[in-house]
């Protein structure tokens, strides 16, 4: 029972990791051009959730904070760690289709 809990915690810490590197991606550039003034954020992503890019073309979409505890959600972030790693320019990439994506983000909302 302790396994269970300290793996619980362990997925918490990531998920805080996450979240705060998908939190700085903007805050480079700092205000304006789309930016807020204190945070450097988007300022078309309302609080509560996060930006990520999907598909061949990079397409843009705006997802939850709450959908980061779902398994599938999470396993599709170790893929993009592994694959296009958190620190670039472009902003959280998935690498999933578009279709895929949808099709997902619909069933876990």
């Amino acid at each position: 029972m302790a396994l269970k809990k300290s793996n619980k915690l362990s997925q918490a810490a990531v998920l805080k990791q996450i979240l705060k590197r998908c939190s700085s991606l903007g805050k480079k550039q700092g205000g304006g051009g789309g930016y807020d003034q204190e945070g450097g954020l988007p300022v078309d992503v309302p609080k509560g959730h996060f930006a990520v890019y999907v598909g061949e073309n990079r397409s843009r979409y705006i997802v939850p904070i709450s959908i980061l505890t779902h398994p599938e959600f999470q396993s599709l972030l170790q893929r993009a760690e592994e694959e296009f790693g958190f620190e670039h320019e472009m902003g959280l990439t998935l690498p999933c289709e578009e279709v895929v994506f949808r099709a997902l983000t619909s069933m876990l909302r």
